[in-house]
């Protein structure tokens, strides 16, 4: 780093670069200029994978390098944790598709409060070619929409490179994706960590004459891979968001189903239930508890809910799981065993359906996945984290 390390420093920009010879040494020109309009000192920090001379122009320039290994986006950014010096922290390419001239909308929200900031392109300007149209018109609208309807957000642009936040928030994010992925995660966290959050223009350019975007370089799947690893990270930290209340609701209709029809079929008007109905019910029942319990789960071992994690264990104490458990289990061999009383009169034979024994079973399943859940989350308990406070 240059003689600036001892300079106080409001602002961060952290940027990842690979191969950006071209275009990084008027990149750190426009970050330089950028703070000065914005009126803050900061720190220009590339986090450098290259085998060209991106590293020696960065440092020409007056910018900061921390060179590490090649692993991905996402861990070029946990990498320069310990090297950040600013409050505040502005992230994106060093490829001058963003315009980092324009800091002070970012600086602007921070010294409102804001915790995340996120960029927009569509609320900003995007030049004719800078971004493919599968991208434009389909791909970044219908992953932000899914986004939006999960954690009833307002982005308009949730893979928008060009973001900050401050120091603070990105330790509560503790982020943990490799690639590009990290993207996702940021904005999932915020959420969930209920982040005080803003969204600024950004202006989006093409690439320079002469530079291929880094999808280009890997070839025509490199879209469609980011894209995939994006929904990857939403599935994995938001499936409470799309199976708790499904689940609840698809567990009552079993359960009153099964409930209904534990005695024998039951005709309502012109209409008749019987043992199929009650099977229905019985699939319900198991495959909504099911989705409760991985529910409840995702929210404990994330901790992204304050205060979630000790209601639950309070709630769902390892004891109170495990009478649960034995009274439903024990319950249910009861009403089955009915069933075997039955087969043992009648010389091993069944002469009828016994719609008991078929709710014995469901208590028999339903006690045994309370058993499993019980164990589960003594065992998050005890590896994960906190949650924070």
């Amino acid at each position: 780093m240059p003689d600036a390390s001892s300079q106080d420093v409001e602002l961060s920009i952290v940027v990842p670069a690979l191969n950006e010879q071209i275009t990084v040494g008027e990149f750190v020109d426009w970050c330089k200029e950028g703070l000065e309009r914005a009126g803050v000192k900061g720190q220009v920090l590339i986090i450098d994978s290259s085998t060209d001379k991106t590293s020696e122009i960065v440092l020409q320039h007056g910018g900061e390098v921390l060179l590490t290994p090649k692993r991905g986006l996402g861990r070029a950014y946990i990498d320069a944790i310990p090297y950040i010096r600013g409050k505040w922290i502005v992230m994106g390419d060093a490829d001058l598709t963003y315009d980092f001239r324009e800091l002070a909308p970012f600086v602007e929200e921070f010294r409102k409060g804001a915790e995340f900031v996120m960029g927009s392109r569509f609320r900003g300007s995007i030049e004719r070619g800078a971004m493919p149209a599968l991208h434009r018109y389909f791909g970044t609208p219908l992953t932000t929409w899914i986004l939006n309807r999960i954690y009833q957000g307002h982005y308009t642009d949730i893979h928008c490179g060009m973001r900050g936040l401050t120091r603070a928030a990105l330790e509560k994010i503790s982020l943990k994706s490799q690639s590009w992925e990290y993207a996702s995660e940021m904005v999932l966290k915020s959420a969930r960590l209920g982040l005080v959050t803003a969204e600024v223009p950004v202006k989006f350019y093409k690439d320079r004459e002469g530079r291929l975007s880094h999808h280009k370089r890997m070839g025509w799947f490199s879209p469609w891979l980011a894209g995939w690893l994006n929904l990857k990270v939403m599935l994995v930290y938001t499936p409470d968001s799309f199976l708790l209340k499904p689940g609840m609701v698809v567990t009552f209709l079993g359960l009153l189903l099964s409930l209904t029809l534990a005695r024998g079929p039951v005709t309502i008007g012109h209409v008749g239930f019987s043992l199929y109905w009650m099977l229905l019910g019985v699939t319900c029942a198991t495959l909504g508890y099911s989705c409760i319990q991985i529910g409840l789960l995702a929210r404990v071992m994330h901790g992204l809910r304050p205060g979630f994690v000790d209601r639950v264990h309070g709630l769902l104490s390892y004891n109170r799981g495990m009478l649960i458990s034995g009274g439903l289990m024990l319950v249910g061999a009861m009403l089955l065993g009915t069933l075997v009383y039955r087969y043992v009169r009648h010389g091993l034979r069944l002469e009828a359906v016994s719609h008991p024994a078929i709710l014995g079973l469901l208590l028999i399943v339903l006690g045994f996945q309370t058993f499993c859940f019980t164990l589960l989350l003594e065992m998050a308990q005890r590896v994960t984290p906190k949650s924070h406070e």
